[in-house]
């Protein structure tokens, strides 16, 4: 699968579908992003069944801000619309090949359950 260019109109439509979905958090005047970006190309064509975006952190502020993204490159990871990882910095494509592996291996029914468990608990102690 292609990398997609992600922008508000389409963000919360990629990022809550099912399976996997990666978002590279870029800007053009970030070295270290445009370092990053064959690494991301390539990662993505070897996983043709899992979705990459691109976020162009320039154009995009409204995500930004949202997201509180203080750092370039970010790299977002969510699986059936949950986010699995929030990190800055640059990964080699071995360590981003070994992310993927880890996020199809995530037990998402434990993850829901430890969601519920956290809501459940804030509420209590709010109430």
């Amino acid at each position: 699968m292609a990398v997609v260019e992600i922008n508000k109109e389409n963000f919360e439509q990629i990022v809550s579908a099912s399976g996997i979905v990666m978002v590279d958090c870029w800007a053009s005047w970030c070295v270290a992003c445009k370092d990053f970006g064959p690494v991301y190309e390539r990662v993505a064509d070897k996983h043709p069944n899992h979705a990459f975006g691109k976020l162009d952190t320039e154009n995009e502020k409204e995500i930004v801000s949202a997201l509180e993204i203080e750092h370039i490159p970010t790299l977002l990871l969510y699986r059936d619309g949950i986010m699995l990882l929030f990190q800055p910095g640059y990964f080699a494509e071995e360590k981003l090949e070994d992310i993927v592996d880890q996020a199809e291996s995530v037990d998402m029914n434990a993850v829901r359950s430890h969601i519920q468990a956290e809501e459940n608990r804030q509420s209590q102690e709010a109430g």
